[in-house]
């Protein structure tokens, strides 16, 4: 059951967006990818897949409800589109598997037929690039990396056969953060981090800029809304290695946040929040990566920010089977006419069971703004968090500034480095 409806000005609120998004222009529309341009990633008719092997390397267990879960669904969709078979190996990292590296995953599948090899973590970097030398006839992806994208500054201009596809989830971090927004009652909200890197800085810099836009644009104080960042070492919790992310979340909540957003691959703040909402506490969260997350715990969860990477990765196979395939830098954003369509969409949304009506129109506006390009809270001012500039008044944050961030946001409370 959703939450009372709270009064912070609804109608007032949609009024000011609406300002907003006829002050601004409509007509920017984000491409789908930042090289040169890809096969369509919109369902087309696949060519036969019969007979055809794919590998998947999954970081994480295949059902943790999270990123490596959404990696397998998308194996899944492309054995139902195509036909082809996949092969996966899971926990594919150096705690539950010290002896495995991914270069011995890699040549176990190709040994087994794979011709196409998926590997599905920033962390397979080395391991997937040296694969791909061993390999240079297989075709292989690379989520998350930049090996690719001749401006990045990872490229790999001797690896012609290793493309890279990651999904603008800064935009569904935008969303996770205007949504805590709209629900905080404390105005104090908490970011549970993995490791800290470029895209981890990027993502929890999103929320932030998300919940201060949908904050102040529902005319709320800035001074009263505080965000704070705790990383806890790695993508999901290792025993003796990381941080605990229950005590962690444990301790947002005990320090006065009463909405945890998830970085991480599992859902251990979904959990959380929804043992201390059942003990009476007014606690919320956002969980990440898989669409199904906030399963866990509905009656706590205010949506959840996900990737569906069948769209693209079919792409990639379709081009494998039809022998047209090139190793491509793609940056994939939401499709905006329609976010949760399964065959379209690599960024969606879902608005939980927790999510107060009211809240959920405001999140509404917020989505369509960012759509028709009236909403972009990555545009100048914004500081670095030590004060050295980030973007300058009135400049746009192109690819390579969001992609290489190398701090968080000025305003934010947190660690920018493992240092």
């Amino acid at each position: 059951m959703k939450r009372p409806r709270r009064a912070f000005g609804l109608l007032a609120l949609l009024a000011v967006l609406a300002l907003i998004a006829a002050a601004c222009s409509s007509s920017s529309e984000e491409t789908t990818t930042t090289a040169a341009p890809a096969e369509s990633t919109t369902t087309v008719a696949a060519p036969a897949g019969e007979g055809f092997t794919f590998g998947m390397i999954l970081v994480g267990p295949e059902n943790d409800h999270g990123w490596s879960q959404a990696h397998f669904e998308a194996g899944k969709y492309l054995e139902e589109k195509t036909g082809a078979k996949m092969i996966s190996l899971d926990s594919v990292n150096p705690a539950d598997r010290p002896e495995t590296s991914v270069e011995q995953v890699v040549d176990d599948m190709v040994d087994q037929g794979a011709g196409l090899i998926f590997a599905t973590s920033d962390d397979m970097k080395d391991g997937i690039e040296a694969a791909a030398a061993a390999h240079p006839d297989i075709p292989m992806i690379w989520s998350s990396g930049d090996s690719a994208w001749a401006e990045g500054e990872g490229y790999k201009a001797d690896l012609t056969n290793l493309g890279n596809v990651m999904g603008r989830m800064y935009y569904g971090k935008m969303i996770a953060g205007c949504a805590a927004a709209m629900t905080s009652e404390t105005g104090k909200i908490a970011y549970l981090g993995p490791l800290i890197n470029d895209e981890t800085r990027r993502l929890a810099s999103s929320v932030y800029l998300g919940a201060q836009q949908c904050w102040e644009t529902a005319g709320k104080d800035p001074a009263d809304l505080n965000m704070e960042v705790n990383w806890i070492g790695f993508w999901f919790n290792i025993p003796g290695v990381t941080l605990d992310p229950t005590e962690v979340t444990n301790g947002f909540y005990d320090g006065g946040a009463d909405v945890v957003i998830s970085g991480i691959d599992t859902t251990e703040a979904l959990v959380v929040a929804g043992q201390r909402a059942a003990a009476g506490e007014s606690v919320w969260a956002i969980p990440y990566d898989f669409v199904g997350a906030c399963s866990e715990a509905p009656e706590v969860c205010l949506g959840v920010p996900y990737f569906n990477w069948g769209p693209t990765y079919l792409g990639v196979l379709n081009s494998v089977l039809d022998g047209s395939y090139t190793a491509q830098f793609q940056w994939v954003g939401p499709d905006w006419a329609d976010m949760n369509n399964p065959d379209t969409s690599m960024i969606g949304w879902v608005s939980g069971d927790a999510l107060a009506d009211d809240a959920a129109a405001a999140v509404d506006v917020f989505i369509a703004g960012l759509g028709d390009g009236s909403i972009n809270p990555f545009v100048g001012p914004l500081n670095y968090q030590d004060g050295t500039p980030f973007l300058a008044d009135g400049e746009t944050g192109n690819d390579q500034q969001l992609w290489y961030m190398k701090q968080l946001l000025e305003g934010m409370e947190g660690a920018s480095s493992a240092g």
